[in-house]
């Protein structure tokens, strides 16, 4: 682990968990709340098997929140539907590289249209597609479940994963590159953030952690305080 301080936590909320009925008011109370980005996770039913949200609901979303909207595409291909979030008002855009038939064209595709862009790694996903493309991300998204349905367990073997990458952005920021936030998706909760903090996380997405309980607040509350005793642990 590197001697770099971890950067300041986010907790990010999924709305795939969310009410749909009431999808803005559902954006305006997790925010409220504390919350400090929007997950809008998009699945096409061919990549992943399931079938989400896309473009139309992100520019319906859009003026209930000034928070960043931080899209999750689970979708093959990847590239037409870039310019479509960009424009519906997506802050940051996320990808899987296997879902890319060239990841670093992607990336670019997603800065050209104004957007923060990142990478998505599977449980089974090597971190070896960073390698040649440090320069072009500005976030990495490790998914500690495999990626399709809201509400699974937390991969256990996503801490030491966290870890390996922690370390490799730690090495390319002290070398001059620039920051790269690392996200987590996937049975994020209250009883894990500790330690998923304490491997390096500083980006936490939480579905039903969050939207499954009565008061958002008091779980958002809950996880910054076991985010800071993560940090504990990891000093």
């Amino acid at each position: 682990m590197s001697n770099l301080p971890l950067p300041p936590a986010r907790i990010s909320p999924s709305l795939l968990a969310a009410d749909f009925a009431r999808l803005g008011e559902e954006v305006r109370n997790v925010i409220a709340a504390g919350a400090d980005w929007i997950h809008f996770d998009v699945m096409d039913n061919h990549f992943v098997p399931n079938l989400s949200i896309g473009p139309m609901v992100c520019e319906a979303i859009r003026p209930h929140t000034e928070a960043p909207i931080d899209v999750h595409l689970m979708v093959e291909p990847v590239d037409a539907l870039v310019p479509q979030f960009a424009k519906a008002g997506a802050n940051i855009i996320t990808f899987h590289p296997e879902a890319s038939r060239h990841p670093d064209r992607t990336l670019s595709l997603i800065h050209d249209h104004g957007c923060r862009a990142g990478l998505v790694f599977n449980p089974a996903t090597p971190l070896a597609w960073m390698d040649h493309v440090m320069d072009k991300l500005d976030i990495v998204l490790l998914m500690s479940v495999n990626p399709g349905f809201g509400g699974q367990a937390f991969i256990p073997s996503t801490l030491a994963k966290l870890k390996q990458t922690r370390a490799r952005i730690d090495a390319w920021v002290q070398a001059g590159g620039q920051p790269i936030a690392l996200e987590v998706d996937g049975g994020v909760k209250a009883d894990n953030i500790a330690a998923i903090r304490a491997a390096g996380a500083d980006t936490f997405v939480a579905g039903s952690a969050i939207f499954g309980k009565p008061d958002y607040k008091a779980v958002i509350e809950e996880m910054r305080r076991e985010i800071l005793k993560g940090e504990s642990l990891q000093a």
